[in-house]
Parts: C-alpha cells; sequence; structure tokens
C-alpha cells in the first residue's frame, strides 16, 4: 500500500478548510489532541533488542521524537511469541502513551496457533499505521556446501532430520515459512527455535545450525559483510537489496509467498484524535528521505497509509494466516 502524498506546506485553501473541520470536531477530542503526549510515549517491541523489529521501531521513534519534540522510548518487551509484549499494550491505559510495534507474527498468526491467547488483536487493539514490509530470507553460513535452495532439499531427501533450521520464536512468519517451505518441498529439517535474532546469528555464523530464516532486516548485515549466504526470500518479487537471490517461486514453487509486515497499534479505547495525531506523525516520519532509505536499506518496503487501510489488512491477514497454520498442523498450545 503505498504512502498517500503528504504536503508539507499548507495553502490557505487547505487551511481554510482545515478550520472549518476543526469547528465540528467535539471539544472533548480536540482537547486530547491539544494535550497529547502528556509524558513520555512507551513503544514495546514484543521481541529482544537487535532484531528486524527491533531496528523498525528504533528508527521510527528516534525520528518520531526529533521532529515532534517528544520523548519517545523504545521497551523490549520479548516473551512467548511476542504475546506478552502485546498483551502488555492491550491491557495499558488507552491514552496514547503505550504503543506496540506489532507484525504479522504475534497479530495474524498467533490468534490461531494459540488456543488460549491472553489479547484479542482485532478487538483489544487499534491500528494506528503501518510502516514497512519484508520478505523472508533463508540464510547459510558462507562456507556452507548449499549454495541453493535445491542443494538443501537433495541433502534433506537424502538424510531426513540431517539438516537444522533455526528461527527466532514458534509461529513468526519465519518458522511458518519454513513449514510452508517444508511441505513445498517434500522434505523434513530439524528445527531449533531461538528467543532472539543475536544468539541465532552467533550460532549461524559459527556454524553450529545450517539455515535461519528470519526477515530481511535482521539478516541483511551479515550477507553484506560476507559472513552469511543468502539462499531465498520468501517474497513473489526478489528483494531489492538482495537482488541476486531468487525467490522460492523461481526455484519451481509456483506461487509461494510468506512476507511479514510491521506497524504500530494502540490500546483499544484510544481516542480516535489521538490516533489521527499518530498516524499523521507516522506518515510524516516515513515520508523523511533518510528515513525511508534506512528502512529499504535494511531490506524493508515502506508502507504508510491510513489507520482504516491497516484495519482492513489485519482484518484480512488473521484469516488467511489461520488457513496456513491449520495446513501446516502447527500448535503451541
Amino acid at each position: 500500500m503505498p504512502i498517500p502524498s503528504l504536503s508539507r506546506c499548507l495553502n490557505a485553501r487547505l487551511l481554510a478548510a482545515l478550520v472549518g473541520v476543526a469547528a465540528i470536531v467535539p471539544m472533548g477530542a480536540a482537547q486530547a489532541q491539544d494535550t497529547y503526549p502528556r509524558k513520555p510515549i512507551r513503544l514495546v517491541v514484543p521481541f529482544p533488542p537487535g532484531g528486524g523489529t527491533d531496528m523498525i521501531a528504533r528508527t521510527v521513534a528516534q525520528r518520531l521524537a526529533d521532529h515532534n519534540k517528544w520523548t519517545v522510548v523504545v521497551d523490549n518487551r520479548p516473551g512467548a511469541g511476542g504475546n506478552l509484549g502485546v498483551d502488555a499494550v492491550a491491557k495499558a491505559a488507552p491514552d496514547g502513551h503505550t504503543l506496540v510495534m506489532g507484525q504479522t507474527s504475534n497479530l495474524a498468526i498467533n490468534p490461531s496457533l494459540y488456543a488460549k491467547l491472553p489479547y484479542d488483536p482485532l478487538k483489544d487493539l487499534v491500528p494506528v499505521a503501518l510502516v514497512s514490509s519484508a520478505p523472508i530470507v533463508m540464510a547459510a553460513p558462507a562456507n556452507s556446501p548449499y549454495k541453493t535452495f535445491d542443494d538443501l532439499v537433495k541433502a534433506a531427501k537424502a538424510k531426513p532430520d540431517g539438516l537444522t533450521l533455526g528461527y527466532s520464536g514458534n509461529g513468526t512468519v519465519a518458522h511458518l515459512a519454513g513449514e510452508l517451505a517444508e511441505n513445498a518441498a517434500g522434505i523434513k529439517l530439524r528445527h531449533v527455535p531461538y528467543k532472539g535474532a543475536a544468539q541465532a546469528m552467533t550460532d549461524l555464523v559459527g556454524g553450529q545450525i545450517d539455515f535461519y530464516m528470519s526477515a530481511v532486516p535482521t539478516l541483511l548485515g551479515q550477507v553484506r559483510n560476507g559472513k552469511l549466504r543468502a539462499v531465498m526470500v520468501t517474497s513473489l518479487k526478489r528483494s531489492d537489496q538482495l537482488p541476486q537471490t531468487p525467490t522460492l517461486a523461481e526455484s519451481g514453487y509456483k506461487d509461494f509467498e510468506a512476507v511479514t509486515w510491521f506497524g504500530v497499534l494502540a490500546p483499544a479505547g484510544t481516542p480516535q484524535a489521538i490516533v489521527q495525531q499518530l498516524n499523521k506523525a507516522i506518515n510524516d516520519t516515513l515520508l523523511v528521505p533518510e528515513v525511508a532509505e534506512k528502512l529499504r536499506s535494511e531490506g524493508g518496503e515502506v508502507l504508510g497509509g491510513s489507520s482504516e487501510k491497516f484495519a482492513a489488512l489485519l482484518r484480512a491477514e488473521v484469516p488467511r494466516w489461520a488457513r496456513i497454520v491449520k495446513d501446516s498442523g502447527a500448535s503451541l498450545d
């Protein structure tokens, strides 16, 4: 979804229109917007530092703080596949001062993966703005004998469960993308789930695991410095940052696609005026060339757009991933 064009300089006609709209805004909403924020904003990242979600959150938080003269604190709250951090925000005061950088796994996948999820992403949270999306990349150590996905398939068929596949967190997009790839190729790998990307990177570079799957931003730096080799990406088209890496669809698995998206959400009940103020601030941030370039350079595609578009995406993604979870047979309860 493209970012809507936002003007930096309001002309007289637009200013007059905004004044007219302001005249019909309820007093409570206007006051909420005028006094917001009244204290530091906490942006919860439901994963450890160093991963793709954390990098994206810190990029956005820093620009939001600098441009708006706000205090924005990134708070890493990992655990239970992202559930702990999201649940903390879902139960926070709905005043716009506690937000979460959610993503596909903890918003669209976990409702089907966990029988007793402590929050309902469609009822307990209000989408504020999409930030970016990224495909999943499978990587191997630079000195690995497995240079292509076909190499992996041949080795796995010769020795079932002989190759190891790591990922951060059960039930993440990377986990399910790996399951789907295995099912499509008719192979079985030995899974090694990690609590976060940092330890996984150490093990992968050191050869303790054969492959690792994660969003492009997490692995891109190590691929660029030559410590890792990207084997394939899970998007329908190649990543702009990994143009030499084929998609799984190109390897003969037609229409295979599994991407992860990232977006900011607030507790349900947050005043609409505050949601709209945050939405505009985030969209303005994504239009800053340095921010957009940083997100792209880390392998992401800049999104943005209205809170309504984010809500529509979430309503569509929950049932789509429910079907994928069911087909994969994955369960965490």
